[in-house]
């Protein structure tokens, strides 16, 4: 009879390749290149009496690449992180950088006055106010009780 040590690591190194082939067969290959990968850009959103304040954080996106479109419910933002291409003669380059297009709707609240909008961009950041309709700021709800 002859006499077999157990490797607990060729076990791991086992599932590790399972995994894999997993992964191969549910994820579609465009799904795999990460410079195709999209990312939705975060957003604050605070409101007062008179307005909805909104901001959208869009590193690295010139003001140029960025369309905003502003109607009474809703705000929309379509850009696009153009990748840069470098060379190098000696060595690789890792990125965890996003490039491609993007887009979000936002639903408000409340309607807006979306012709009175004031945005400015700076630093990556989007700031967005958008002025409540009159109706809306002079809104009262009565509450029966019985």
């Amino acid at each position: 009879m002859m006499l077999v040590r157990y490797n607990p690591w060729k076990e791991i190194d086992s599932l590790e390749r399972r995994f894999n082939r997993l992964i191969d067969d549910f994820v579609p290959t465009d799904l795999k290149d990460l410079h195709n990968y999209f990312k939705t850009p975060a957003a604050e959103i605070s409101e007062t009496d008179e307005a909805i304040r909104l901001k959208i954080e869009l590193p690295g996106i010139e003001a140029k690449d960025l369309d905003i479109q502003v109607t009474e419910d809703a705000v929309s933002i379509i850009g696009e992180r153009k990748s840069e291409t470098k060379s190098e003669e000696n060595g690789n380059t890792r990125s965890e950088f996003y490039y491609g297009k993007f887009q979000r709707v936002i639903p408000l609240s409340t309607r807006i006055q979306n012709t009175n909008v004031t945005a400015d961009y700076k630093d990556g950041i989007l700031n967005l106010i958008l002025p409540k309709t009159v109706e809306e700021q002079n809104k009262v709800v009565k509450v029966n009780l019985g």
